[in-house]
Order: structure tokens, then C-alpha cells, then sequence
């Protein structure tokens, strides 16, 4: 089983979309794949329609220690409202459920939504809070059920943000190529390998790293700032490798997250060779290999990518 956490100290930079897009991707494929909204922000939670709504989701898991049925939903793929031809969409197998994130509540009286500080109260007086998320998930009643499983976090640091690095085998960090937010990617990622290196006094080891450019636009500034980023490797300590892929800034995604559908439903062209590459770059044993909806031709990558994660993505779709 493979594990993959979203991370990033700042907000709006594409994460959830990158988590739903890949989780989508992914059961398009044929794995069976759990997200988990590790975020107080519950966008994830509503980014696809549920089939199933489970009774508890993120605090029940966090504070049991344990991954039960009780929290697992189960997102509906295609949604009821699909418009589009669905007759080889999830054809294979594949699925995705998600632990929803339940921090967030709604104040009828001033008629606006807040996060309830509980949990992270919670984690702030346990000495094992960097392993609440690792307990739940890694274990055999897991990693029989799933093949992958997706860990969407806050966009800044805390105890939440934590316990989903520990949980990982593996980082992917989206950079936005403007000054402002590579920047805060440089400095936030910094901050993110000091926090989690000191950790190594208590056995912990940071996962590898991976940045992925997202939002990207084909002008001057775009192309300077997203080489600045790629210029980091040795600043970064060189533990934060950039991938080769990138996520342009196309309509496409917007419009899936409107559809409440992974980006490659929705435009099975351009948009469905973005994920091809970024998927085949992250996961090497997918190269080569396609969703059943995929149009045109895509050659496999010449150069290997830099990371073989070591999982147990062996169940052919």
C-alpha cells in the first residue's frame, strides 16, 4: 500500500485538486483508493458526490487510532448528475472511498461556518500525536482493503499536518509559479524538512519530496519563476525534488471540480496526458499504462523518474 500526503505551508496553491485528480485517476485504473480530508477546511470532503455518508469521519479515526467502517464514505463515481458518457468510466474495478473531515460546524446563530478546534486541542496534549494517522492506516485490516490511499492536509503547519507527513511514504508539494507563492514554497518547505528532521531524534525519517509546478502559464514571468524553483535542489538541502511534469492553468480543472468528476473525464485529450505524465513520473510502475477513456497517443517517459517508491500497486487493473 502506498501512501501519498499533499502538503504545503500555504493555502490556495492546488492541493485538494491534485488529490481528487490523482485519487480519481488512480481508480480509473482499476486501485482501490481511500482519500482522507486532513484538512479543517473540509474541501476535499466536498469535492465529489458521496454514495455513502459514514457516521464519524476524521476526529473518530484520529482519536481511536483505528480506521473502521463507521468512518468510511464512499464517493459516488460517475455522480447521478454525469452528463457525459460514463460506458467506460470506472470500468475496472477501482473505487475511491474518503474519511471525511468533520472540524467543521455551523453557527446558526450568525449564520456563518467555523472550525471547531477540538481535534487539534485533542492532538496537542498527546505525546504520540505524530502517529495518530500512521496507527489508523498502517496496518494489515488497511492495506488489505486498499492500494493506495491519499492524505489531503491544512495548509500550514500543525499537529494535523504532522501526523499526515508521518504517515507517508511519499510528499508531493504543488508550487504556483508566482512570486509570492514560490517564495512561501521555498520557505515553507524549509521549515517543513527542519521540523520533520528534528523528528529524526525520535527514530522518524522525513518521506521523499516531490514538487509538482501547478497552475502554470506559458508567459516570461511563469517561465522565470517556475526555473527559480526548479533552482532550489541544493538550498532545499536537496531533499525536495521538482518533477519534470507540470499542471498547466487550463479550464479543464475547474470544470471537473464543477462536475464533481476526475479532470480526465472531462477532457479525455489534453487534460487526460497531463495526469498520464504526472502520474507515470510519481508512480513508475504505472508508465506506459492508461484509463480506459484515454484519446491520442502518449509516449513513455525516456528519462526514469528519481523515485521508486516501494508499494504494493502489484494488483493489475
Amino acid at each position: 500500500m502506498l501512501t501519498l500526503s499533499v502538503v504545503a505551508t500555504k493555502g490556495g496553491v492546488g492541493k485538494t485538486t491534485l488529490c481528487a485528480n490523482i485519487g480519481g485517476f488512480l481508480a480509473d485504473m482499476g486501485y482501490r483508493v481511500l482519500l482522507i480530508d486532513a484538512d479543517i477546511q473540509p474541501a476535499l470532503t466536498r469535492h465529489f458526490q458521496l454514495s455513502h455518508v459514514a457516521e464519524h469521519g476524521l476526529t473518530t479515526m484520529i482519536q481511536r487510532g483505528v480506521l473502521a467502517d463507521d468512518c468510511i464514505s464512499h464517493v459516488c463515481l460517475p455522480p447521478e448528475n454525469f452528463r457525459g458518457d460514463a460506458s467506460v468510466l470506472n470500468v475496472r474495478g477501482g473505487f475511491l472511498h474518503l474519511v471525511r473531515s468533520d472540524t467543521q460546524r455551523f453557527d446558526e446563530e450568525r449564520g456563518v461556518f467555523t472550525y471547531d478546534s477540538a481535534l487539534q486541542d485533542w492532538l496537542s496534549n498527546r505525546l504520540d500525536r505524530l502517529v495518530r494517522i500512521r496507527l489508523a492506516i498502517r496496518n494489515e485490516a488497511v492495506s488489505s482493503k486498499y492500494d493506495v490511499v491519499i492524505i489531503d492536509t491544512q495548509g500550514a503547519v500543525g499537529h494535523l499536518q504532522d501526523a499526515a507527513v508521518n504517515a507517508a511514504d511519499m510528499l508531493l508539494i504543488p508550487a504556483k509559479p508566482d512570486i509570492v507563492s514560490a517564495r512561501e514554497f521555498i520557505s515553507g518547505s524549509l521549515l517543513l524538512i527542519d521540523r520533520h528532521e528534528s523528528a529524526g531524534n525520535m527514530g522518524y525519517t522525513i518521506p521523499p519530496m516531490r514538487a509538482v509546478i501547478n497552475h502554470y502559464q506559458n508567459t516570461v514571468d511563469s517561465k522565470t519563476i517556475t526555473q527559480h524553483i526548479r533552482d532550489q535542489f541544493i538550498q532545499l538541502s536537496g531533499k525536495v525534488t521538482v518533477m519534470d511534469a507540470m499542471i498547466p492553468a487550463i479550464a479543464a480543472f475547474p470544470k471537473a471540480a464543477t462536475a464533481q468528476v476526475p479532470v480526465h473525464w472531462i477532457d479525455p485529450g489534453k487534460s487526460s496526458d497531463i495526469m498520464h505524465r504526472l502520474m507515470w513520473e510519481l508512480i513508475v510502475s504505472l508508465e506506459g499504462k492508461f484509463t480506459p477513456n484515454h484519446k491520442g497517443e502518449l509516449q513513455v517517459p525516456t528519462k526514469p523518474s528519481a523515485l521508486e517508491p516501494d508499494t504494493d500497486l502489484a494488483r493489475e487493473a
